[in-house]
C-alpha cells in the first residue's frame, strides 16, 4: 500500500472502531433449523477476522478462508477485489456518518418523511371505499362483491411487496428501494385517475399497491437504523403506527366528499399528495449502515487509487442463487419457524382484517341504518383516529412508569424482563378492541342515537393501535438485525387477511345482522387476545428456544468480545506510537531545538 493510501485510510480509522449491529449481513446457505446461521458463521469467519487484523497490521489484512473462493461467484455488493490484502473501513466512535450519531434534526427529517410515505401508502389503500356508488354508476356494476376489489386488490400489492422489497433493503440499502417503489406508486396512481375501464382500474390498483407496500414493511427497519435504543425506537414506532392508522381513515373522508364531483378526483387528490411528498423523499439520506460504509470505501478508492479499500459488505461473496434462497425467503422462514412472529402475525392479521371490514360494514350501519351520506359516513371513522392519538399517550405513560420502576433500588425483577417493556399495553388494548366490537354491534339500531355506535370507535382505535405498537415493537426488539424481514412477514400476513376477509363482510352482515356479525368478530378478537398474555408469561422461554434469537445473541456476544479486543489493541498501538515519537524526539537534536 502506498504511503498516501495508508495515510488517508488512517484518517478515517484512527479512532476506536465501533462495531455496529447489523453491519454484517448473512450470506451463504440456510441452516437446518431454518435460520441463516450457516451463512452467518461463514461471514464471521471472513469480515470480522479482517477487522481485528486491521489494527494488528496497520490496516493491511488478509481475508479469511472462504469455501467458495475457488470459483468466485457474483456478489450482491459487487467488487473487483481479487487481491488477498484488504483495508476494511468501519464506523468509529462518534462518527457523524453513522446514522446512530446523526443530529436530532436529521433523524427527525427521516422520521417525518417516513410518516409522509406511510400516509401516502395507507390513504391510497382505503381511497375507493368512499367512491363506491359513483364507480358503480360510471362502470354499470351491480355485483357488490366487485366493489370490494379496488380496496382488496391494492392489499394484494401489500402481500407481494414485503416478500421482495423488505429483504432487498437489507442487501441494497433503504433509500433507492423506497424511491424506486414510490415512482411505481405515483405513476400508477396517475393510471388509476385515467383508467378507461373497471378492469383497467383494478390492474392499476394492484400495481399501485405493490409500489405502496415498501413503506409499511421497510420503515420499521429504517427507524432501527437511526435509533439504537428500544426507548427511541418505540417512540418512533408510535409515530409510524399513528400514520398507518390515520391514513386509511382519511381515505374515505377524502373520497366521500370529492367523489361527488367525479370518482377520478379521488385519485387526483392522492396524486397531488404524492407530488408534495416527492421533494422530501428525494433528499432523504440513506440510513443503512453497510451501504454507507460501501459508499465511504468507494470514495476512498477513488481518492487514493487503492482498489483494496473495501467495506464489510463487499467481502461478502454471495451468488444470486444464495441471495434468492437466503435473503428473499427470510420473511417466510421467520413466519414458519418463529413462534413469536407466527402468533404476532396472526393476531395482527385478525385486527387488521377487522379494521378493513369496517370499510364495508360502516356503509351498511351508518348509511343503511341512519341514512348518512358517503361523506358523513366517512366522518364516523374520526373517533378511531382520536383513539389512536390517545393510545400514544397511554404508551408514553407506560414507558414513564417502567423507567420509574427501573430507577428504584433495588428495581423490581419484572422491570428488567424484555416482555414487560412492550407487551403490557397490548394486554390493555386486547380487551378494549373486543369490547368495541360488541358495543358497535348492539347499539347500532334506529332507536339509539347515531353518536352511541360512533363512539365505539374510540376504544377500537385505542385497542387497535396499542396491539400494533406493542407487538411490532416486541418483534423488532426481539429480532433487531432482521427487523425489516420480520416486519415484512407481519405486513405480508396481515395483508393476506385484509385481502380475503372483507369479501365476506357484506354477506356476513346480511345473514347474521349487524349485532351478531359484530359479535362474531368480537369473539374471534377475544380468542386472539390471549397472545400478549401468553408472551408475557412464556416469552422469555420462547426466545431462549428460538434458533434465530440464539444466533443473534451469539453474534452480539462475538461483537462485544471483538470490540473489547479491538479497543485493547488500539490502546496498545497508541501507547507504542507515543513511545516511538518520544524516542524519536530524544534521538533527533534538530527536533529537540
Amino acid at each position: 500500500m502506498s504511503p498516501i493510501a495508508r495515510q488517508d485510510v488512517a484518517e478515517e480509522q484512527t479512532p476506536i472502531p465501533e462495531v455496529r449491529e447489523g453491519l454484517q449481513k448473512a450470506t451463504g446457505s440456510i441452516a437446518g433449523d431454518g435460520t441463516d446461521a450457516g451463512a452467518m458463521s461463514n461471514l464471521h469467519s471472513t469480515g470480522a477476522t479482517g477487522q481485528e487484523h486491521d489494527l494488528e497490521k496497520k490496516n493491511e489484512i488478509k481475508s479469511g478462508d472462504n469455501s467458495r473462493e475457488s470459483s468466485p461467484p457474483s456478489s450482491r455488493c459487487p467488487s473487483q477485489h481479487d487481491n488477498d490484502e484488504y483495508t476494511i473501513v468501519s464506523f468509529t466512535r462518534g462518527d457523524p456518518e453513522n446514522p446512530y450519531n446523526w443530529s436530532n434534526g436529521r433523524k427527525t427529517y427521516v422520521l417525518l418523511t417516513c410518516m409522509a410515505l406511510v400516509m401516502n401508502s395507507t390513504i391510497g389503500s382505503a381511497l375507493p371505499s368512499g367512491a363506491s356508488k359513483e364507480m358503480s354508476e360510471y362502470f354499470n356494476i351491480t355485483n357488490q362483491s366487485l366493489l370490494v376489489l379496488p380496496v382488496s386488490i391494492y392489499l394484494i400489492g401489500y402481500v407481494l411487496g414485503p416478500l421482495v422489497f423488505a429483504p432487498m433493503s437489507e442487501s441494497f440499502g433503504r433509500k433507492w428501494i423506497v424511491v424506486a417503489t414510490f415512482v411505481v406508486f405515483t405513476a400508477f396512481h396517475l393510471g388509476c385517475a385515467l383508467a378507461p375501464s373497471f378492469s383497467g382500474l383494478i390492474i392499476m390498483r394492484l400495481l399501485t399497491g405493490i409500489g405502496a407496500s415498501t413503506p409499511v414493511s421497510v420503515i420499521g427497519g429504517m427507524y432501527a437504523d437511526i435509533y439504537n435504543t428500544p426507548k427511541a425506537r418505540g417512540r418512533a414506532m408510535v409515530a409510524f403506527m399513528a400514520a398507518t392508522t390515520w391514513g386509511p381513515l382519511a381515505g374515505p373522508i377524502i373520497s366521500g366528499y370529492i367523489a361527488t364531483i367525479s370518482w377520478r378526483w379521488s385519485y387526483w387528490v392522492a396524486l397531488i399528495i404524492a407530488g408534495v411528498t416527492w421533494p422530501f423523499v428525494i433528499f432523504m439520506p440513506e440510513t443503512y449502515g453497510p451501504i454507507l460504509l460501501k459508499q465511504r470505501a468507494q470514495k476512498l478508492r477513488k481518492k487514493t487509487g487503492n482498489a483494496n479499500i473495501v467495506a464489510p459488505c463487499e467481502l461478502e461473496k454471495q451468488t444470486w442463487q444464495e441471495f434468492t434462497t437466503v435473503v428473499l425467503t427470510r420473511p417466510v422462514r421467520m413466519f414458519l419457524f418463529e413462534w413469536i412472529i407466527l402468533f404476532s402475525c396472526l393476531y395482527l392479521s385478525v385486527a387488521y382484517a377487522i379494521f378493513y371490514i369496517y370499510f364495508q360494514a360502516y356503509p351498511i350501519i351508518f348509511q343503511g341504518t341512519y341514512g348518512f351520506t358517503a361523506g358523513q359516513e366517512g366522518l364516523t371513522f374520526i373517533p378511531i383516529g382520536v383513539g389512536a392519538f390517545l393510545s400514544g399517550g397511554i404508551y408514553l405513560f407506560w414507558e414513564h412508569y417502567l423507567d420509574k420502576a427501573r430507577s428504584k433500588s433495588p428495581p423490581p425483577a419484572w422491570s428488567h424482563k424484555e416482555e414487560y417493556v412492550r407487551l403490557p399495553v397490548a394486554c390493555l388494548g386486547a380487551p378494549l378492541f373486543a369490547i368495541s366490537l360488541f358495543w358497535l354491534g348492539w347499539t347500532a339500531r334506529p332507536g339509539i342515537h347515531w353518536i352511541v355506535p360512533t363512539l365505539s370507535a374510540l376504544p377500537f382505535g385505542i385497542g387497535f393501535l396499542l396491539i400494533f405498537m406493542a407487538l411490532i415493537n416486541y418483534v423488532v426488539d426481539s429480532y433487531e438485525v432482521f427487523a425489516a424481514s420480520a416486519m415484512g412477514a407481519a405486513s405480508c400476513s396481515r395483508s393476506v387477511f385484509g385481502v380475503i376477509i372483507p369479501f365476506a363482510a357484506r354477506p356476513m352482515y346480511e345473514r347474521l345482522g349487524i349485532s351478531w356479525a359484530c359479535s362474531l368478530l368480537g369473539f374471534v378478537s377475544i380468542a386472539m387476545g390471549i397472545v400478549p398474555f401468553v408472551f408475557i408469561r412464556y416469552g422469555d422461554r420462547i426466545r431462549a428456544n428460538s434458533k434465530w434469537c440464539q444466533e443473534l445473541k451469539r453474534q452480539k456476544a462475538e461483537d462485544e468480545e471483538k470490540q473489547r479486543r479491538i479497543e485493547e489493541r488500539q490502546q496498545q498501538q497508541q501507547n507504542d506510537n507515543s513511545r516511538q515519537r518520544h524516542l524519536h524526539l530524544q534521538g533527533d537534536p534538530e527536533k529537540q531545538v
